[in-house]
């Protein structure tokens, strides 16, 4: 039986808003990586250097900055609160240009970036699959975006 106009209508405009609906996860969860990512992944002519943590506050930690070359360590620099930052750590930064602000790098760093790409991926796998019916491309995102946040499980 052929199905009627109304009935292809409504399966495309399903379509059409499943791909809209995982389009905009996955270009929110890149948007929001890209703002401490470029910094990390982009980092040739950025000051480099080691922060050591000497204490955390509710939303951002502190410490001994130490950047590489001949200027001298400054202390108070502050860096993002996560689970990555531990109080007594030394860890190798960027310093985020026009601002006082560090973020980790090395390939911890660039992990810890991506987090919400991974965590938008595995968002996106059920819309791919069941909204989409593409199921091997949900599968696909969902193990992407699981092995990005095991990954920077492991990196910690």
């Amino acid at each position: 039986m052929k199905p009627s106009s109304s009935q292809l209508a409504l399966s495309v405009g399903r379509r059409v808003a499943m791909a809209c609906v995982a389009a905009l996860l996955l270009a929110a969860g890149f948007w929001t990586s890209w703002g401490t990512a470029q910094h990390v992944l982009l980092s040739k002519g950025r000051e480099h250097g080691t922060l050591s943590v000497t204490e955390c506050g509710d939303t951002a930690c502190t410490g001994t900055y130490d950047p590489e070359g001949p200027v001298g360590p400054r202390a108070g620099a502050p860096i993002e609160r996560s689970v990555a930052v531990k109080k007594g750590r030394d860890y190798e930064v960027v310093l985020k240009p026009g601002t006082g602000e560090l973020v980790r790098a090395g390939s911890s760093g660039a992990l810890l970036a991506w987090v919400p790409l991974g965590g938008a991926l595995l968002l996106a796998a059920p819309v791919v699959g069941g909204g989409l019916r593409m199921t091997r491309t949900a599968w696909a995102t969902a193990l992407a975006g699981a092995a990005l946040l095991a990954g920077a499980f492991f990196a910690l």
